[in-house]
């Protein structure tokens, strides 16, 4: 009996907190050197908290700016980004719209600033709930983006974010992405690691001679930021973004690896998670906090016969296409679950849209049904994901697809209307 109990005793510290103060904490962990911030709901306790450190002398050497707007938060951190520094900031919805011009600024000129976003609904009607549309629409912005789906992950990602972004091979921005509300403000355990684990696990901060491609030193002056005529090398500077994202997949492996060799906890290998997926004859393919429900509806359909998984995609950019094939390979029917729109694409889902490109000439056979769901935080229970898998189950055993398809998707759990 002593035995069992020393085996669930949690040496490290843990704290319950609610998903926004696990980011603050991980800010705080990873050393940031400056904080830039405005409030915007769900995510104001993340800068709250991270302003709390920075008064009680807890973030010693941190600079901790107050902005006037979402627009100011994005430019001073460039700025302080481009001047040498580990950098942090954190938005949400139409905050992020509000700093959208800035953001294609950093990631043009390659800074690895590491933001996160407590994903809500897009205005107008106005909506404060779990809803992925806002960053996903920065998916053409050269930006990294990724989903946590537990508090514990939104902590893990953030110090795994900056080991990426600041590694000199890669130099790029990077959205960490989590459901306002449904993450941002309830409360789970979060293991809080020791300093010294984490300064040993990320890179150094950055020397007074900042990053090696950009720097503001009138020892070593440059330009950066000009205009480039047509015959210059605009096309080559955006190929090189576009190359390194590719780069970067191999990159989020191994930084993955290291992580859970250093802490212990594995999130699949960095860019997708599997489930149970061994056997299984159909799966569903989410992300953010409804793939870790849909882990429990895989469970219960396990108990009644049904060959069923699911894959947790963690990263959106760089898009996982390998991967995505490879899973589609093992399944006779794959269900693509987005909490996020994309208006007049394919399907009318982000995610379900890029699977189909992903899988386009890659000669699989697998049905792909995509799902659009959740919408504005609309609740999506645990019946109602057991449900996909049936849907997808019956789809694989008769060929039949919903009856309430529209325009080729399954938009599961509309209310009636005229």
């Amino acid at each position: 009996m002593v035995e069992a109990q020393q085996d669930i005793i949690q040496k490290k510290e843990t704290k319950i907190i609610k998903g926004n103060i696990a980011a603050a904490y991980a800010a705080k962990s990873a050393r940031v050197q400056v904080i830039s911030a405005y409030p915007i709901t769900p995510q104001t306790t993340v800068v709250e908290k991270l302003s709390e450190f920075a008064d009680k002398g807890e973030m010693p050497g941190t600079q901790y700016l107050k902005m006037e707007s979402e627009h100011s938060v994005m430019a001073s951190i460039i700025g302080a980004s481009t001047a040498g520094t580990r950098t942090f900031t954190a938005t949400s919805g139409q905050g992020l719209f509000y700093m959208y011009e800035m953001v294609h600024w950093a990631a043009g000129a390659r800074l690895p600033i590491v933001t996160t976003i407590s994903s809500r609904g897009p205005a107008p009607p106005w909506n404060i709930w779990a809803d992925f549309t806002d960053v996903i629409s920065c998916r053409d912005t050269g930006w990294m983006i990724s989903f946590a789906s537990g508090h514990q992950e939104i902590y893990d990602d953030i110090l795994m974010s900056y080991k990426i972004c600041e590694d000199h091979d890669i130099l790029l921005p990077k959205f960490v992405a989590y459901g306002g509300f449904t993450l941002s403000h309830t409360s789970k355990p979060v293991i809080i690691e020791e300093q010294e684990d984490v300064d040993e696990f990320l890179p150094p901060l950055p020397d007074e001679k900042g990053w090696p491609h950009i720097f503001l030193d009138p020892e070593r002056p440059m330009m950066h930021g000009n205009l480039i005529m047509p015959s210059g090398f605009y096309n080559e500077f955006r190929l090189k973004i576009h190359f390194t994202h590719t780069l970067a997949k191999q990159k989020i492996k191994d930084v993955s690896t290291e992580f859970e060799k250093k802490f212990g906890r594995s999130y699949g290998n960095g860019l997708v998670e599997e489930y149970k997926m061994e056997d299984a004859e159909i799966a569903v393919l989410n992300y953010g906090e409804l793939a870790m429900q849909m882990e429990d509806a895989v469970d219960d359909l396990r108990n009644e016969g049904y060959k069923v998984g699911c894959v947790k995609l963690r990263y959106f950019r760089p898009f996982p296409t390998e991967e995505i094939r490879q899973i589609a390979k093992k399944v006779k029917v794959l269900g693509v679950a987005d909490r996020a729109t994309a208006f007049g694409s394919p399907t009318g889902g982000p995610v379900s849209s890029e699977v189909l490109a992903a899988l386009y000439g890659s000669g699989t056979s697998t049905i792909i049904l995509p799902i659009v769901m959740g919408l504005g935080g609309r609740e999506v229970g645990l019946e109602q994901q057991k449900n996909q898998l049936k849907v997808l189950n019956h789809l694989n055993e008769t060929g039949e697809f919903p009856k309430d398809m529209i325009e080729g998707t399954f938009w599961d759990g509309l209310l009636e209307v005229d």
